[in-house]
Parts: structure tokens; sequence; C-alpha cells
């Protein structure tokens, strides 16, 4: 068979702030289709890692191809291939729900826009709210419109850093069932947790970050939930209880 090359490849990826080394030596693959949850405490260095895959950082040193880009020379072609979700929702505050979307939907010059910006705020629930200013909005409603805002231009790429972040319940469960659906289109995502329960429901891969370094990434077949629990103790010292998951 020929050998399938990686959609996300990153070697020796090293950040430093400073004094202070926040990645060492990442070394990350991930093939077209795959869903990889990332866990790790505040400060292991989650953030920082998805920031540079998406070229909103460079890395101190280390190499970075993403769908063959390379995300420093390449950034405009790259940004038309993936999709940010973030506790930065990347919204403008004064511009309403359907003003927002039209602004990045012309950015990239997605087709059928206003048809296109419909159905996106209806799966998002926000089809009342169309015309509202987003400074109005909560929280949580932020955070729908930002799912909305990644994906207008269907990117074949999806980085989610927290994405849960500031949803309510039946808002947690409607992005769960976008990401099936992300999932099942053959879309590649990779999503950091804290929430060990939220963050295996869907994953084929799981991988833990501690300190900067990588320290486990593997396929979740045959891994139970309660299993991988243990290992994150095992690995990190910190009980997983701790990142806020449920018993």
């Amino acid at each position: 068979m020929p050998k399938v090359e990686p959609i996300i490849e990153a070697k020796g990826l090293v950040k430093k702030f400073g004094f202070k080394t926040v990645l060492r030596n990442v070394d990350l693959s991930l093939e077209k289709g795959d869903f990889l949850a990332l866990f790790g405490h505040n400060g292991a260095g989650k953030t920082t890692l998805i920031r540079i895959l998406c070229s909103l950082m460079r890395p101190t040193s280390g190499e970075i191809r993403i769908a063959g880009l390379d995300p420093h020379f390449e950034r405009e072609a790259l940004c038309k291939t993936i999709g940010v979700i973030s506790h930065l929702t990347f919204l403008y505050q004064t511009l309403s729900a359907f003003e927002n979307l039209r602004f990045y939907g012309r950015m990239y010059e997605v087709l059928d826009l206003k048809d296109k910006i419909e159905t996106l705020l209806d799966l998002v629930g926000l089809t009342k709210y169309r015309n509202d200013p987003v400074n109005t909005f909560s929280r949580g409603m932020q955070q729908r419109l930002s799912v909305a805002r990644a994906i207008i231009h269907d990117p074949q790429i999806l980085f989610l850093d927290e994405p849960y972040t500031g949803l309510d319940q039946h808002g947690a469960e409607d992005l769960k069932k976008l990401l099936k659906r992300f999932r099942n289109q053959g879309k590649t995502i990779l999503m950091t947790s804290h929430n060990i329960d939220r963050g295996l429901e869907l994953c084929n891969q799981s991988a833990i970050l501690k300190s900067g370094r990588l320290v486990f990434k593997e396929e979740m077949s045959g891994i139970l939930k309660d299993d991988f629990k243990e290992l994150y103790l095992n690995l990190t010292g910190e009980n997983p209880l701790s990142l806020g998951v449920s018993s």
C-alpha cells in the first residue's frame, strides 16, 4: 500500500518565552480524518501548541506542515484550510451576528454567502439574534457564533482549544453533535480539553502533554475511560478529577 502522508505533522517543536521553555521537542502526526483529544493541566503547553499549528505563533525551532503547507510562509492558503475554535472568539463585538459571519465569509470568498450564513445561524441556534450586536450576547452565545465563524468556509482541518468553554449544557450537546458530524465527514480534528470525559467522547486518538512534553499518544481502540484516567495519573502524577471531569 502507498504511504499515507500526514495532514498534520510537527517535528521537534520547541517554544521558549525568554528563559521559560513551554514546548520541548514535540513530535506530532495526524492523518486525514483523525480526531485527537489532547489533555493536560493549565501550563502544560496545549494552547501554545494549537497557536503554533494555526500560524498564530512561531515556534522557537522545529518543523511544521499542515495539509502540505508551511504555516509561516503559506499562511493565507493555510487559513482557507483550517478552522479555529477557542476561548478567544475572534468576533467583532460591535457587529451583529450576521455581519460577523458576512465579514469572515467575504474574507474566505464563500459562495452563496447569504444562504450559508442563514444555515449556520440556524445550526448554532442564533437565527433570532442575527441582527443583534455581539457585545449583547452571553458568553455561551458568543461561543456558538464562534463555531459558525470557524466553519463558514468548510475547512478540512479543525483546531479546537477548550471549545466547550462558556457553553451551557444545551450548547455543549449541540457542539458535540457538530463535532460528530465533522468527524463523520472525514475532517481532521485536534481538540484540547481539561475534561477527560468530554474529550474522549468522539476522538479516535488521545494524547497527554506534561510540562511541554508529549508523554503519551495512542489510538483509543481498546482503551477504556477509567483506564485512561489511571494512565493520566501515572504519567503526570496529577489526579484527573482535578481537571473538572465528572466521576
